[in-house]
């Protein structure tokens, strides 16, 4: 005769057996047609609805990194996750002639084309998806990089 004990260690050995191993924000990017490369190596954690398609990336703080140009991943980067796209960016901005703007958008539309498009606001900028291939590594921001371009290291901003 099975007890109660018995029962409820049968049930967890199903649960865990069953449970898939979750996968990392780069698999992620990879199975929804993105690059791997877009997020760097130092993500901490994320979550992912699929319902609604939104993404949060958690880091340990701020970082900087390069792609073409320097940019800067802030401690969570937001975004809504569709195949080939990445819509309604938050908390990623790219260094662009000394002026930090921030990214909108990034999309994969053909990936044939070896090109991916980063929108930016004022203009759209295609890299080639071979930038993209590994996670980059993220160096911790040394200093607040404000959107002019300046860093704030504790001195009062000129006026």
């Amino acid at each position: 005769m099975i007890n109660l004990v018995q029962i409820t260690i049968l049930i967890t050995i199903l649960i865990y057996s069953t449970t898939s191993t979750p996968i990392t924000v780069h698999e992620l990017l990879k199975n929804k047609g993105l690059p791997q490369g877009l997020l760097p190596k130092e993500v901490k954690s994320y979550e992912f609805n699929d319902k609604n398609g939104l993404l949060n990336v958690y880091l340990d703080g701020p970082c900087l990194t390069k792609f073409d140009n320097r940019v800067k991943f802030d401690s969570v980067v937001r975004a809504n996750l569709t195949f080939g796209e990445l819509l309604g960016v938050e908390g990623l901005t790219q260094e662009e002639l000394f002026i930090w703007l921030p990214v909108k958008e990034i999309s994969v539309n053909d990936p044939n084309s070896g090109l991916i498009l980063f929108d930016i606001g004022m203009a759209q900028k295609q890299l080639s998806l071979s930038l993209f291939e590994d996670p980059p590594t993220c160096k911790p921001n040394q200093g607040n990089i404000n959107y002019s371009g300046r860093k704030d290291k504790g001195f009062t901003a000129e006026r």
